[in-house]
């Protein structure tokens, strides 16, 4: 038998249970030089011109190569664990360790690079829909191309040799470590089994569910409580960011076999077949991949968070370009306002113009407060309601404009109650009735404070007596233009670029598109990476239960033997990777929650829709390796008699 022979042999007999892991190889391999495509494609320049698309489509390469290096480190450690008795028989047989080393090099030369090939090739077809795809989300149109870079093929092929280096350095380690008798026992010993659990594991258990717990809590208050500054907002989001994450590592360590124990004994040791071969496999398994586990559900909450406050801010532009800008196009300088109209009249858009006078005082606001530590008194700019469509306010009344979520945070006000207004030498007593989002000023002149808005007498006072210290000289006219026609809107912003008026200017379309293209291009990234990692993750988490179910075949042949069917032990296994899968996903999705909860509203205007999106979408790929590990324990299962 030569040793050609035993080399593809051996490739042939294990590509059944390497299936899963080439395809992410070619995955990952197809990703990375489409990734790296795009920064030497010619058509990135007009993108790479207004977002640095090209800088970061490069930063994120490099973080696709370390997700992918640990994914194949962590891979190949797992399969030259399971084929360590194929190994030491070898070595039983006469072969030496060199010998041995060159054949296991040789079988993953071939299905390395024949990936590489394969991923290479899809990458270069797949190229031109992933740039059409990133053209499409940030609004660019441009004409998208077929394109080769000789520079992505070898910076591809120099990443991927390197990591197969490294691989063979840890396959030569692992050989010349083991000895005969140890090789035996290494798939045997590599996963930790507790039968009991001690009252140090339950006190673990319980303190990491109250670190998630307090870390969820300091969350939901992070930007409620009193006001922050910069250093303590870091050391906060510090701890947040420890207890989360310990209390995640503690909560597999200790948690999930604590609830589980309970649950068991709430039983009375009565145990159906399919609790069995569920609550008691994870409870005993559990607890040795508890840093595994920690790191997966960490990265997946962090990129189901990155990848949903991306889609909010993506989702909701146009909502928060109109919140931010109260008309199309706003001006603060007449002579520029006065350009741009007399090309609109030129071109026969039919427009309104709005002009505003904001005067800046000081508003005792105490008694309309929720947050009762707030000693200074509030800064905000006043209009008339004559200013303002459909307000028409008494005098002594006062409405809170332009009161939208950011502010919201910092500035908890009720919705009635009683103010003061603070001119040079007197007060004016008023009473609050009510607050909107709406805008009537950009943030150029309110300065992220809402706009009081009161009757055209109580602004007349005002206009008297007004403190000249704290007056915005150069903020104290608006210039508004609404263009009423809406199927002119693109051609009124293309005058607008057009005539590159000075700042301040803005455009409600212009803060919609850089807002759109910015988020759009931190989603694209985002997303591929985060779908990079949910595949590796999965994959991992597949060849864990591919190992379980090898471990433990010898108990299903004798539960086989005892009379129980394929369908009796399927069930129970589906009950198994419902919990195995299930919890690291459920503990994902509870993290990456609350951490988008507690600052979404500096992204954007709406939470639910672009969160539960991402959340389904994450959850449905996610459970394509939980189908697939039971479709292999329903192979093992059938073998098993």
């Amino acid at each position: 038998m030569s040793l050609n022979y035993i080399i593809f042999r051996n490739l042939r007999k294990n590509l059944k249970n390497y299936y899963l892991y080439v395809f992410a190889l070619i995955f990952s391999v197809a990703l990375y030089f489409s990734f790296v495509t795009l920064q030497y494609d010619p058509s990135m320049d007009e993108v790479a011109e207004s977002t640095k698309g090209a800088a970061a489509i490069g930063a994120s390469s490099v973080l696709l190569i370390v997700i992918v290096g640990i994914f194949l480190l962590y891979a190949n450690t797992i399969f030259i664990k399971r084929r360590s008795k194929e190994i030491g028989l070898f070595q039983l047989i006469g072969l030496t360790k060199g010998r041995i080393f060159g054949i296991l090099s040789a079988e993953n030369c071939i299905l390395y690079f024949g990936s590489m090939v394969i991923g290479i090739l899809i990458g270069f077809l797949g190229s031109k829909l992933i740039l059409m795809i990133l053209f499409k989300i940030i609004g660019v149109d441009v004409i998208t191309k077929l394109y080769f870079s000789p520079m992505a093929l070898v910076q591809t092929l120099i990443v991927f040799a390197v990591m197969y280096l490294l691989i063979m350095l840890m396959n030569y380690t692992f050989i010349r470590a083991q000895s005969i008798l140890s090789l035996f026992r290494v798939s045997s010993t590599t996963e930790q089994q507790v039968k009991k659990l001690s009252v140090g594991q339950i006190l673990m258990g319980i303190l990491g569910i109250a670190l998630i717990v307090f870390g969820y809590i300091l969350s939901a208050r992070l930007f409620s409580v009193e006001k922050l500054d910069m250093q303590q907002l870091m050391y906060t989001m510090i701890l947040i960011l420890f207890s989360v994450i310990l209390g995640t590592y503690l909560f597999y360590k200790g948690s999930v076999s604590f609830i589980f124990n309970m649950i068991r004994k709430s039983k009375k040791g009565y145990l159906s077949i399919n609790e069995v071969l569920s609550l008691s496999s994870i409870m005993f398994r559990m607890k040795s991949n508890a840093l595994l586990l920690t790191i997966i559900t960490t990265v997946s909450a962090l990129a189901i968070g990155m990848l949903s406050l991306s889609y909010i801010s993506y989702y909701s532009a146009e909502a928060q370009a109109k919140e931010s800008l109260p008309e199309d196009f706003s001006f603060a300088q007449v002579d520029v306002k006065n350009r741009f109209v007399a090309e609109l009249d030129n071109k026969q858009i039919p427009y309104e113009e709005k002009h505003r006078q904001p005067l800046y005082i000081e508003i005792d606001a105490h008694k309309v407060m929720n947050d009762s530590t707030m000693e200074d008194l509030l800064f905000s700019s006043v209009v008339s309601d004559s200013m303002v469509d459909n307000i028409d306010l008494k005098p002594g009344e006062v409405v809170f404009m332009g009161y939208g979520n950011v502010i919201q945070q910092f500035f908890s006000i009720r919705e009635e109650g009683p103010i003061v207004l603070h001119g040079l030498k007197k007060t004016i007593d008023q009473q609050l009735i009510g607050t909107s989002k709406q805008g009537v000023l950009p943030v150029y002149y309110n300065k992220g404070t809402p706009v009081a808005v009161v009757d055209e007498s109580v602004y007349a006072e005002l206009a008297q007596d007004l403190d000249p210290k704290i007056q915005e000289v150069e903020r104290t006219d608006y210039y508004g233009v609404q263009i009423t026609d809406s199927s002119q809107d693109e051609n009124a912003y293309a005058i607008f670029a057009d005539l590159k008026l000075e700042a301040p200017s803005f455009s409600q379309i212009e803060f919609r598109n850089n807002q759109r293209t910015s988020m759009g291009l931190i989603m694209f990234i985002v997303g591929f990476l985060g779908l990079t990692f949910l595949i590796t993750s999965g994959c991992i988490l597949y060849f864990k239960q591919m190992n379980e179910s090898e471990e433990e075949k010898s108990n299903y042949t004798i539960l086989r033997k005892l009379g129980f069917t394929q369908g009796n032990l399927l069930r129970g296994i589906q009950y198994k990777q419902l919990f195995n899968f299930g919890i690291p996903l459920v503990v994902g999705l509870s993290h990456s929650y609350f951490a988008v909860k507690s600052g979404w509203f500096f992204f954007g205007t709406e939470l639910a829709t672009p969160t539960v999106i991402v959340m389904i979408v994450y959850t449905l790929l996610y459970s394509i390796f939980g189908l697939l590990s039971i479709w292999y324990y329903k192979r093992v299962i059938k073998e098993s008699l």
